[in-house]
């Protein structure tokens, strides 16, 4: 996952704890939440004239729900935790101030010590440098969106910042926001760390997993590699995925919780780790201490409940998004017997309504129905039924032969409660989805028809072909796409609309008229470049008023 690259545009803060730092000044200003709901938001197009299209087409726009988000209260909960942290962890990283250049001194020097010296120096020597570097865990049952949410709130950010001026003095930077990587398959911390490296090198086309990974083994000398580099290149956050892969025969707990609150406090990168609930042995003892596991708070991400406010919006909204023919419509029954089939798990569902449209599509009535959803989930989704058996039941024990699903309440510390507020703004925001695309649509098509018509290369075209032309191309695209590409196929659209005419215009000069056709007059007048008035009183239709009235006897 790549974001954007982006020359330093710096803004004025309204805290006055962001002022002065360039890294924070860079980032774009502090989200709002209907700013979060704008861009967090992914609905499929879905027009109502393509229900009656062919099935084999039909079946394609189907698949458009692969990209369905819809934000939830935990969304909005995370996107200020995420904010937050960025912001914070470049309080003690400023690269104006004076502990900026005293830590790079203290990375230098300490590249000359011993290998085996180096981590109890690099605790020593940064112990009196400050760090305002923050931590979050966040663990929840497979399937529930936690890395999709992660990745969509990472994208609201550019990737990378690069620095040439402040105000008026050289800045020579390259700030990096945001870095995500997963977790190895043979759950290494020495692997971990090498992941770290390609995904910089992948950034920036350097060579630090050739020159640090693979010639050092040892996790401590590639810590105080993985420190200069978070400094060199102002790592904003470091998001490290699928983290239940750490647990082997291999690693002692106690170790690798060592590591990540080394890479937090020492390194100084505020970072999220995100896993599945398999990853909560990483930190029993610690999150019954409530501290070290996360110091800006853990977020134990369970799957909607059945009488949640958060599934009546997911599952109504999810709805609409029916190509059939005929459409059915959610009542308490068809939402219960959903819900019992996915068990409030965003991915399960999706794929779940999916595949009911699809086996409805090759039936005759194009309907879903009871049978059809209950056939979708036993034969479509088979692999995963022993899994929602054990959820649909709430037997722990059950639940507990699924390490990936299991929700162990006694080593959690709470569950996280729901913003009801939250909650109530995004259902009535939803339902004036519609409305508020139509709009969105609406500004796009007077931009385009504006553009095109500033072109001033149509001379056959008409302002009301141009806007019919634009709104016909805009119908074609979504109120996401990229507006540079709608508007190159306006253009050439409008390019061969115009040629069209004009070829029939030509075509229409040049038919055959009798003599004394009045076209025929026409086209004679257009060909000797004369007014066709003029013609007319040569062949006799328009007599000289003066000689006609005013007759000499």
């Amino acid at each position: 996952m790549k974001g954007n690259i982006e020359i330093a545009n710096y803004k004025e803060q309204e805290l006055i704890d962001y002022s002065n730092n360039p890294y924070i000044e860079a980032l774009p200003h502090i989200f709002s939440d209907e700013e979060v709901l704008e861009q967090f938001s992914r609905y499929p197009i879905i027009q109502d004239n393509e229900r009656i299209k062919s099935k084999n087409l039909r079946f394609h726009m189907i698949k458009r729900l692969k990209n369905f988000i819809l934000p939830l209260p935990d969304h909005f909960m995370i996107e200020n935790k995420l904010s937050s942290m960025i912001r914070r962890g470049y309080l003690a990283r400023n690269p104006l101030d004076k502990t900026y250049i005293e830590r790079l001194k203290i990375l230098n020097d300490l590249h000359s010590a011993k290998k085996d010296e180096r981590e109890e120096l690099l605790r020593s020597n940064m112990e009196h440098i400050r760090s305002t570097a923050d931590s979050l865990s966040i663990i929840g049952i497979s399937g529930i969106g936690k890395t999709t949410a992660i990745e969509r709130l990472l994208l609201m950010y550019p990737q990378i910042i690069k620095h040439e001026e402040y105000k008026e003095k050289p800045l020579s930077r390259t700030q990096i926001v945001w870095l995500k990587i997963d977790c190895p398959y043979d759950g290494s911390l020495s692997t971990l760390c090498k992941s770290f490296f390609k995904a910089i090198d992948d950034l920036l086309g350097t060579r630090y997993l050739e020159k640090y990974g693979y010639l050092n083994r040892i996790t401590s000398s590639m810590m105080l590699h993985m420190t200069s580099l978070a400094s060199i290149y102002g790592i904003g956050i470091l998001v490290i995925d699928e983290i239940q892969h750490l647990i082997n025969a291999k690693n002692d707990p106690e170790e690798m919780l060592n590591f990540f609150v080394t890479l937090t406090n020492t390194v100084g990168i505020p970072t999220v780790l995100i896993g599945t609930f398999k990853a909560l042995k990483v930190f029993k003892k610690e999150f019954r201490q409530a501290r070290r596991a996360g110091s800006e708070g853990n977020i134990i991400w369970d799957r909607m409940s059945r009488e949640s406010e958060e599934w009546e919006i997911f599952i109504e909204t999810l709805w609409e998004y029916q190509w059939l023919k005929n459409k059915t419509e959610l009542t308490l029954e068809m939402r219960d017997l959903f819900y019992d089939q996915c068990q409030g798990i965003t991915s399960v569902a999706v794929n779940l309504f999916i595949l009911a449209q699809e086996r409805a599509l090759n039936t005759d009535s194009e309907k879903i129905n009871k049978s059809i959803i209950e056939k979708a989930s036993q034969e479509d989704l088979h692999m995963i039924q022993p899994m929602i058996k054990a959820l649909r039941s709430n037997n722990r024990t059950e639940i507990g032969k699924y390490e990936d699903i299991s929700i162990n309440l006694d080593e959690a510390l709470y569950k996280h409660k729901r913003n009801i507020y939250i909650a109530g703004k995004i259902k009535e925001m939803a339902k004036h989805q519609e409305k508020y695309l139509e709009i969105k649509r609406s500004n796009m098509e007077e931009n385009l028809i504006i553009d095109v018509n500033e072109l001033g290369i149509f001379d056959e075209l008409t302002e009301k072909d141009i806007e019919s032309l634009v709104k016909k191309v805009v119908g074609k695209f979504g109120v996401d796409d990229d507006y540079n590409i709608i508007k190159t196929t306006a253009i050439k659209r409008a390019i061969q609309t115009n040629e069209e005419k004009k070829i029939k215009k030509e075509s229409t000069d040049k038919a055959s008229y009798k003599e004394n056709d009045l076209r025929k007059i026409y086209q004679l007048a257009k060909k000797k470049k004369i007014y066709v008035y003029e013609m007319l009183k040569q062949k006799g239709y328009i007599k000289n008023p003066v000689e006609e009235f005013f007759k000499v006897e």
